[in-house]
This record gives C-alpha cells, structure tokens and sequence, in this order.
C-alpha cells in the first residue's frame, strides 16, 4: 500500500460543506474530482482505489486531524497472480506433504492430479475445515487480504502490512502470513513485493462479514453501544433485530447524504449503530451485532491476550487439585454402591428420570449438577452401563443402568490409577454434563445420560481451555472471563460457545475432576496434554496426593475423625464398622449398634474390632465404644440361620421361641423342630431379614458352624467399553502422504490422457468464472449421452449443479456437474 503526499487535483465534499483537498498516490485520478463523502468534520478519511478495476470500493475512517482532509490511496497489485494450482505444482515433495499433513481431509479420497488437489483445497467445506482452529490474528489477515480483494488480484506484504497499520508488529503479520502460505489459504510470494492471493471462499470461512475485523474503529465502547441501544425508538430497533437475525449487510437508499436526518437510517449511521459501505449500502457493525445478541465482545487487538487473574504455587495448585481427586474418587465409589444395590431403569428414550436423579441424589448425598457429571463420566470410562443387571431387580421390565463388572477391578485399583482412568474419559467425554437438569430449547430438561447431552465439540472445548491453561506460566489461574476472552481470541470461530457462562461450567468440572486447581492446570494434567505416557501422568498424580495416613482419631461421642485419606485395607476395615457422617478432606465417621452389628455380620469378632480400634487411634478408646462393642457381640450370633430350606438354632429356647412367634417372623412361617431348632421353607436371606426386622442379631452360619457374610454382592452387567468415546481420526503417515505426492508428480509428469475433467476442478473454474462474471465453453454430456459444447455464462455452483444462462435458449439452466468434461473461457475460444 502507498500513500505518499503529492497532491492530486480531485477534491471531496465534506458533511459541512467544506471543499477538502485529495492526496494521493497518483497523478491520473481526475477522475474523482466530484467524489462525496458522508463522515464527521475535522477526521481524517482514507479510501482504496483499485487500479485494477478503477473503481473506489472501501473506505476506513482514520485517526482525527484538524485539517479534515481524505486521502486516496491506490493498489499497486493489477495482475491477477499465479493460479493456487501452478503455486502448488512448484511446491517441493516437503512442501506438499506439510500441506497435506496440516490439511488431512485433503488426502480423503487422495486427489488425482494438482487440479484437484488446488479444487480441493480452495472449496468451501476444506477451507472452513483449515480456518476453523486459526486464532484471531490469523482471520484477520485473511480479512484484510479479503479487504484487499486479494481474492481476485494479487498483492503485496506490504499492503497488507499498510491496511493493518500499527495494530500489530511486522513480524507477527510475516509470520501469519507464512503459517496461511503453508495452508493454502495465501499462495504466492511474501518475499519483498512478491505477489499474494488469498482463496475467495474464506469470505465466507469468516465469524464476520469481509471487512469487519480489518476496518472497523474501536471508538465506541460496549458501555457506548448499550447506552446509545437504549435511546432507539422502535422502528430503528426492528431495523437492527433485522440485520441481528440476518445478514449484517442491508440494502437501502436512506443511505444516501440526502436522506431527511429523522429517518432511523440517518440516526442510525450516526449515533455510529450501522456503517455506510456506499450510497446504498449499510452494514451493522461487529460490536453492535455482538451487543445485540448479548454476547461478550469479540476480540479486536491482535496480540494475544494474558488471561491471568491469580498467581498459586505449583505445590499447591497440585495439592487442590489432588484433594477434588479424592473427593470425586469417594463419590464415584458411592454411586457405584448404590446402583449396584438399586439398578435405576433406563427411559425409554434414554437417561435417567428426573426422579429417578432426585431420589440418587438423596441417597448418595451429591447435588445434582455434581451427580450428573458423575454418571457420565463414570459411563463414559466403562464403569456403568445400561443392561439387564444380575441379579435383576424383582419385576424387571427393560434395561436398568448398573455398574458393570469393572467396577469391582476399578475399585481395586490405586488412587492415582483410577484418578487417571476418569480424567481421559472426561477429556473425550463427547457431552456436557453440566446441562443436566437445565431446561432446553423446547422447554424440557436435560436428561442425565441421554443423547441431548451429546456434543461432539464439547471435548474440543475442553482440550482448548486446558491449552490455554497449559501455555501460561506454571501456577497461573484464571476465572470465566479471562478464560472466555483468550479463547475466544484462540478460536473466532468457536466463540458462540466460548462465552463466559459455558466456559465457567468447564472450569466447574476441571476443578472437580482434579485437573485445575485454584484456576490453574494442575501437573499431571499438563503432563497428559504434552503427551507423556500414562506411567508419568500417574506417577505425577502420586506425587500430588498426599501420603496415605494408618491412624485416625476416636472420640468420646464414638465419632472417628480421619485427618487425610487412609491406608486402603485400613480404609476398608473402618468402612466395615462405622458410617461416614461427613465428607471431605478430613473425614468424619460415626459408630453405633448397627455399624458394629454389619461388621460383625461379616465374620469379624469383637476381638478383632476391639484390636483394630487400640492399634489405630491415636487418641485413648472410649470405654463406652468398648462396652458397646461387647454387648453387641454377645447378644450377635445366638440365633443361627443355616440352610434347610433355613433353619434356625439357639442355646436359648426362649429366644428361639420368641423369635418363632415374633409378627415379623410370620411370613417365613418358622417351626419349631426341637427346643433349640426351627425350620423354615424361606430361603435364608428372607428369614435372617424377618429376624432383624423383630429386632434380633442373627447371624448365618455355614455347613461347618462357620459364620458367613450373606450380604448382596450387588447387581452387575458386563463391561461395554467406553460409552460414546470421543473418536480422534487417525492422522495419514508420512509414508502415505509421500505415496500422495509421488503420485501427484508422476501424473503431472505424463502426457494428457483425454480424460474427463475432474469435477472439483470443474467446480472451481466455473465458480471463477461466476465470480468474474465471465461466459465459458463447457462441454457436457447429456443424458442420453450425447457430448455438445454449450456457451453458458454461470450464475453460481451449488449442490453439486451449475446455474447458469444459456444463451442459446434465453433461459436460465441447469447443468449437473458430473456430467461437465470442460471448462475453457469463452474469450480465449
């Protein structure tokens, strides 16, 4: 871009009246001698005037001067450029193979020829694909090569540096450039004045409208906008709900300078709410837009943003993060008890119900937000599943969700291990937990577990905000804004779901699942995403977890107080005995007559319990806790059920009568056999249920006298693998991508065929030649088989069809574009 001072001799009327003079680049521009422009006294305006096409198509309002002049700058490209398909057969091999491996839907089918692998890489679902993780500055170099009209004549670097101005260093604008150049969607020469062009469907790969980023101000504020939002009237409102819900560009001739200024158009453009493209055309600008649809704004500077709010040592990043670990390991062991002892049937159409979710969540204690990311997580590692559960439950109708059978090994395994094995199913977990229980579009709420959570860019979403957790300084926390912000700078594309309420729910759920800490990534997380292997991110997690303890603290009120997680066996003793009365990183359990009968209901004795209490606490055993436990003990066991169907036998005859006449007991209909021996047709664990429900301590005993645990096991289904994994295609090798190229070569190496032409390449010419305008030869076989060329003019390629008007006929045709063998320009023939 030039703009050097010499005068030109045109002038342009300013909105005062005044006669401002024109600099420009060029002497020959007299021909915009009577050029009116619409903009605010005493700014300075600057227009791009295309020597290719002789025409003024933009215009930028620049930093306020005091002399109000415009100045008229012109393009000093006016070739059209190297066609992308000759840029890209003078690549080298590596050239071409880091193409294919940075754009992989290239390579699927491998294209034939470098026709159709330019075809391939210029059309509109490709090019979207590449755009799609390119970061802010990226984009906006895209659009301001678009702003450039780059797209149909070739220009320079430092054009494109000129149009971008200060906003952002040479270097970085070289640099985008290059990472563009290796993607295709810049081919040409960055070198020096070498000549640029950019692919015409990236206009259409843009968050916005061509133009936006590149030549809007940033005057006004979202403060600016709000304010000036709520002083419309209605009709001015509808007009830019209008353009909101739309297109942002609207056709009207209130554009005009002389358009009666209590029009809402005139008001409009004033109070800076829409910008004037030309007399006719008005377009609603990026921030307004984002106002309106209530959107965080966009990112404007092109340097990449600092979302850090906090500054944590990594030790205890590492311990917050170890500590949720904890947390979220007990929760999950304790909806896996309780499924496996009440399965929860399956909807109809998948998930749970909403009671169904309720009643778990008054079981297990967890809220219900917490619990629904819980279950899928937990469903999506394997560890619970949808099926006919055995033991099935009494009646059972349909499927139920159960844990399956590796659970129990999950169960088995170490902290960190099962750590591990939930963090990457919640990496991959193609869903979002967090909207369980919240309504959706049509009113109903989301269901835990059913495919209205399903989101295949959840998982992206995740992996980008631990990316961007990861590149910060270790210890470095962020809170929903910040985080929004840079990613939303990282991904344009990406920021409808970016915005600060769904990027707080992903920071609600890192923290939870132990792999964010205080707002920062914790170390074995930052391990997995650098792509360590599962042995380092597990032995990062068992440096982070605090070091199991053997002790714990007795009190008088026979409440046991655990200050930091147990030895496993240790933890499992004291599970047997005593109930958790309070969660959470000292742990509360409470001893009473039923914690101790269940403990010895499992074959424990009450020297065992007695052992257990005096090796482990380090404060004194309450004498109350040991009177407790030996009266327990003595009235345990002295009725004893065994197998006849049942039998029931005691020392006492009075307690066994007693037992055999007790209401509860009615439905086992016991019989006495003998003074200290009764029978019954029920099985053994109806009768030991009717015994206690009278308020008996009966114990089951084995063929041997032996006694034995009969407690339900709980129900299990069989292991499914992973549930709806997130799937990562697998990346072509390089061996594959070099097979590619050498095939490239070697067909562009041999001498034409007479082939049909590809229909991508088809597909590219004649969007060209839309685009220009331009009449072309095709040749086109019909139906029947018959080949004819046909003069046509196309109108647009969509679908697959070419409409176009056929002169011949004087109508506007069809033609299918599989059955299109050439393509030649009309004037070239």
């Amino acid at each position: 871009m030039n703009g050097s001072s010499s005068a030109g001799s045109g002038k342009v009327t300013s909105p005062n009246g005044e006669r401002a003079p024109v600099r420009s680049a060029a002497s020959s521009l007299t021909a915009w001698s009577s050029a009116s422009v619409v903009g605010q006294p005493g700014s300075t305006y600057r227009f791009f005037l295309s020597s290719a096409t002789g025409t003024l198509w933009q215009a930028d309002r620049a930093l306020a001067s005091s002399g109000g002049c415009f100045t008229l700058v012109t393009m000093s490209a006016n070739t059209p450029g190297v066609p992308l398909g000759a840029w890209l057969a003078e690549l080298d091999d590596e050239r071409l193979i880091r193409l294919l491996r940075l754009r992989p839907d290239l390579t699927q089918p491998p294209p034939g020829t470098i026709a159709a692998l330019a075809a391939r890489a210029a059309a509109r679902q490709s090019v979207k694909a590449a755009t799609d993780d390119q970061d802010f500055l990226h984009l906006t170099v895209l659009d301001a090569m678009l702003t450039l009209h780059a797209d149909t004549v070739a220009v320079t670097t430092a054009e494109l540096r000129d149009v971008l101005g200060q906003r952002a260093a040479d270097a970085d604008v070289v640099g985008a450039v290059e990472d563009l150049r290796e993607l295709a969607l810049i081919w040409g020469e960055s070198s020096g004045d070498g000549a640029l062009r950019v692919v015409a469907e990236a206009a259409n790969s843009l968050p916005w409208y061509p133009g936006q980023a590149t030549l809007e101000t940033t005057a006004m504020s979202v403060d600016d906008v709000a304010g000036a939002l709520s002083a419309l009237d209605a009709p001015a409102r509808d007009l830019l709900d209008k353009l909101r819900d739309g297109s942002p560009i609207g056709r009207t001739r209130d554009a005009l300078p002389d358009t009666p200024p209590e029009r809402p158009v005139p008001r409009l453009l004033a109070a800076g709410l829409l910008r004037r493209l030309d007399a006719d055309t008005v377009i609603l600008p990026r921030l307004v837009g984002q106002v309106l649809r209530g959107e965080v704004p966009g990112p404007v500077k092109l340097t990449k943003p600092d979302p850090t709010v906090s500054s944590t040592a990594v030790r205890d990043v590492d311990a917050v993060a170890a500590g949720a670990a904890i947390d979220l390991l007990r929760e999950v062991e304790i909806l896996l008890e309780t499924l496996s002892t009440a399965p929860v049937p399956e909807l109809r159409s998948g998930g749970l119900g909403i009671r169904d979710v309720k009643r778990l969540t008054k079981t297990t204690g967890i809220d219900e937000r917490r619990l629904g990311l819980l279950l899928e997580v937990s469903a999506a590692a394997g560890l619970i599943a949808a099926g006919m559960p055995d033991p099935g439950p009494p009646d059972a109708a349909g499927t139920y969700w159960t844990p399956t059978v590796a659970a129990d090994r999950f169960i088995e395994s170490a902290t960190s291990v099962r750590w591990h094995l939930l963090a990457s199913a919640w990496l991959d977990l193609p869903g979002r937990p967090s909207l369980v229980g919240a309504r959706g579009p049509d009113g109903k709420p989301y269901a835990a577990l059913s495919d209205s959570l399903f989101s295949t860019a959840a998982p992206l979403d995740r992996r980008l905000l631990l990316e961007v957790l990861a590149e910060l300084p270790p210890g470095s926390g962020v809170d929903a804004d910040s985080a929004s912000r840079a990613m939303v700078w990282r991904r344009p594309r990406w920021s409808v779901r970016l915005q600060p309420d769904p990027v707080a729910d992903l920071l609600t759920e890192a923290h939870a699942m132990g792999v964010v800490g205080r707002g920062a990534i914790a170390s074995p997380i930052r391990r997995m995403l650098a792509g360590e292997p599962e042995d380092a991110v597990v032995a990062a997690m068992d440096k982070a977890l605090p070091t199991p303890i053997d002790h714990f603290l007795l009190q008088a009120d026979l409440t046991v107080i655990v200050p930091g997680p147990l030895e496993r066996p240790l933890a499992e003793q004291l599970a047997s005995v005593a109930t958790v009365e309070s969660a959470g990183a000292a742990m509360v359990y409470r001893i009473d007559e039923s914690s101790i009968r269940r403990a010895l209901d499992t074959g424990k004795t009450a020297g065992e319990l007695h052992a257990l209490f005096a090796r482990h606490s380090k404060t004194p055993v309450p004498q109350a806790l040991t009177y407790m436990i030996d009266d327990v003990a003595r009235r345990h066991g002295q009725l004893r059920v065994g197998m006849a169907s049942s039998f029931v036998r005691c020392e006492d005859p009075a307690l066994l009568a007693q037992a055999v006449a007790a209401p509860a007991t009615a439905s086992v209909e016991l019989r006495l056999l003998a003074p200290t021996v009764a029978v019954s047709q029920a099985p053994i664990a109806d009768v030991l249920a009717a015994l206690r429900r009278s308020g008996f301590a009966p114990a089951a005993e084995d063929s041997t006298g032996t006694i034995v645990d009969l407690r339900s096991r709980g129900a299990r289904v069989p292991a499914v693998g992973r549930r709806r994994g997130y799937r990562h295609t697998p990346a072509p090798t390089d061996q594959t991508l070099a097979a590619i190229v050498a095939v490239l070569r070697k067909v562009a190496a041999a001498p034409p065929s007479g082939l049909r032409l590809d229909p991508a390449v088809a597909i590219l010419e004649l969007q060209q030649a839309a685009h220009h305008q331009e009449s072309v030869v095709i040749g086109y076989v019909d139906p029947a088989g018959v080949a004819t060329q046909r003069v046509v003019a196309p109108i647009n390629v969509r679908g697959g069809q070419l409409t176009a008007y056929d002169p011949a006929s004087g109508r506007v045709r069809e033609f299918a574009i599989h059955r299109v063998t050439s393509v030649v320009s009309a004037e070239s023939g």
